[in-house]
């Protein structure tokens, strides 16, 4: 029945038969069938010019533009209640009232240190400005007295927080994409059970189209049973929600406001390299920060909660006001993006990055669906000499989505750009990092449903500890990996050329 379930909600599936009926229809029309076709095909037809309209009026990326209006107008049946499904934002007034205000909370919460600020100024006037970006457009400001520890696994990940998660004392805050029944998630609930009978607060959230088809229906009501605090983001409604295309594809943890965690790992055992669904190996990179910084993922959390179940509550109570100060060196400062706005910051930040890049850029990243722009700066870095690379599945989890990554290989490669395919299976990782000094590590992919469509987080770090860390994990990871060349990319022609060129019609969907 979940299979049944998945292949129904597939946006690739439904897409299909969006063009199934397009195609009846005009075979409907070529034999004059029904009294009533002149008027449906008209407001049908009136839905797709509304939609190129307010695409075109739309403050947008000209390439997210094109890549819709391309199909709406090549099936302009059903071409606009495609872009109704996938495509736009449609803001309920409810959930837009609890978005302003908390807002509000998020602005009065989280306040730049201007000594902090100054100092990074004097260290680099050009990352500095790449954090004012930040705290101008996302509201997180950043900190220094901040260790971070990274994680080029999901094994590391799980057995540390498992340590960190025995020691909370107040509250504990996870927020998560996929959360499945399994080794890994079990022993998490293990102890957030047995920690809420012990008086710690225990919030969770999970979105739920991420985990439909991998938890029982309506799980959140067996885990508020528990004592623990629970809600399924925009919950699922049979056939369509106003906002179903909007997922939370973040993952963090908040402990006692002391430590938090990020990263590309969601609770399902092949994060863990538990089960093997796709090759033999799951790669994925996590990040612990512990120290001042984690106060930006305490708030993000708490806005998410609010926006889900509104409360009254005071964030500053969460802040942890006899904060420890752990011998750390350089600046974090763990950001967000959300689709309700015009500011596409995930995008954004790592475009910074690679104009910033003068020696090296290494990229981590399942998907590479991007448009002229990023494609455009990745060339352009190569082409004045940065040693950029980037290294992707070698196994994939989605064969469309595989054949539409590779369909960029070439253009990348001729203009100096390497690219790796992670040979022992999929990599899931999201991180950057360029010239041995700036790194972002987080839950954002280079594809337009991270950029446009899902709420995400990363953390960006600069001159800290746990950087040397992840160049030692890329270098490694380079060492396993399959070099695509030309001639590797003509070989497959037909695939990464043809298919690959068809499918960036639907890019936005995939």
């Amino acid at each position: 029945m979940k299979k049944i379930l998945n292949y129904a909600l597939n946006r690739v599936v439904i897409t299909a038969l969006l063009v199934l009926l397009q195609v009846g229809f005009f075979l409907l029309e070529i034999f004059q069938w029904g009294n009533h076709y002149v008027e449906i095909a008209f407001a049908l037809r009136l839905i797709s010019l509304g939609a190129v309209a307010y695409i075109i009026w739309k403050p947008n990326n000209p390439a997210v533009k094109l890549a819709w209006i391309v199909p709406i107008l090549g099936f302009p049946l059903f071409g606009g209640v495609l872009y109704l499904a996938f495509g736009h934002v449609l803001i309920p007034k409810k959930l837009r009232d609890s978005m302003n205000r908390t807002d509000e909370l998020v602005h009065k919460s989280l306040r730049q240190d201007e000594r902090v600020m100054r100092r990074l100024e004097e260290s680099n006037p050009a990352v500095a400005n790449q954090s004012k970006y930040l705290y101008a457009y996302a509201d997180t400001p950043v900190w220094e007295d901040t260790a971070t520890t990274y994680f080029p696994d999901g094994e590391p990940y799980w057995e540390q927080l498992l340590l960190d998660l025995e020691q909370a004392e107040h509250f504990i805050f996870l927020e998560f994409f996929i959360l499945g029944e399994g080794k890994m998630w079990n022993a998490v609930l293990d102890i957030l059970e047995r920690k809420a009978g012990e008086g710690v607060e225990v919030r969770l959230i999970y979105d739920d189209v991420g985990s439909v088809f991998i938890l029982p229906k309506k799980y959140y009501v067996r885990i508020e049973e528990k004592g623990i605090k629970c809600e399924a983001f925009n919950k699922l409604i049979p056939f369509m929600s106003v906002i179903l295309n909007n997922r939370d594809h973040r993952k963090i943890v908040v402990i006692d406001g002391k430590i938090g965690y990020t990263g590309g790992i969601n609770m399902s055992d092949e994060y863990i390299n538990y089960t093997h669904p796709h090759g033999e190996h799951w790669k994925d990179a996590g990040l612990r920060i512990e120290g001042e910084a984690v106060w930006n993922f305490t708030v993000m959390f708490l806005q998410m909660w609010n926006m889900s179940r509104y409360t009254e509550e005071d964030y500053s109570r969460f802040y942890c006001r006899q904060q420890p100060k752990p011998a750390a060196k350089g600046y974090v400062q763990p950001y967000r993006d959300t689709p309700f706005d015009d500011e596409v910051v995930g995008e954004n930040v790592y475009l910074n990055m690679i104009g910033y890049a003068k020696r090296y850029l290494y990229i981590f990243t399942p998907y590479l669906i991007t448009g002229h722009e990023m494609q455009t700066a990745l060339q352009l870095a190569a082409k004045r000499g940065v040693d950029v690379r980037i290294v992707l599945p070698g196994v994939p989890d989605k064969k469309m989505v595989y054949w539409l990554t590779q369909s960029n290989y070439q253009v990348l490669i001729q203009a100096g750009v390497k690219i790796y395919q992670y040979t022992p299976g999929f990599l899931h990782s999201k991180c950057v990092l360029c010239d041995d000094e700036l790194a972002a590590v987080g839950t954002i992919n280079f594809d337009y449903r991270s950029f446009y469509h899902h709420f995400e987080c990363g953390v960006l770090m600069y001159q800290t500890d746990s950087i040397a860390e992840l160049k030692k994990d890329m270098e490694e990871t380079f060492e396993v990996s399959e070099t695509v060349t030309l001639e590797w990319c003509r070989k497959r022609f037909v695939k990464t050329n043809v298919i690959g060129s068809v499918l960036k019609l639907f890019s936005p969907l995939l």
